[in-house]
């Protein structure tokens, strides 16, 4: 898969999750896709602060991108 469709593919699911985010009061930044394919990405406003952010990596982001990109190596937070 091409670098540009991996990229798209990462804003997708990030929308996918930006209402939940933002119900809560927080968001999510994409910061990179470095050239092991791990994904960082950043929480902000009440998410940054919040205890079940890495739930909602988990159980959102990383499902949903491990699907659309078999190749990512992980997805961390920064």
């Amino acid at each position: 898969m091409e670098r540009a469709e991996k990229l798209e593919k990462i804003e997708e699911a990030i929308e996918q999750l930006r209402p939940f985010l933002h119900s809560d009061g927080g968001d999510m930044e994409f910061v990179e896709l470095t050239d092991d394919d791990t994904v960082k990405v950043r929480f902000v406003g009440s998410c940054s602060e919040c205890s079940m952010s890495s739930m909602t990596l988990k159980a959102g982001l990383v499902d949903v991108l491990k699907a659309a990109i078999p190749e990512l190596k992980g997805v961390q937070t920064v």
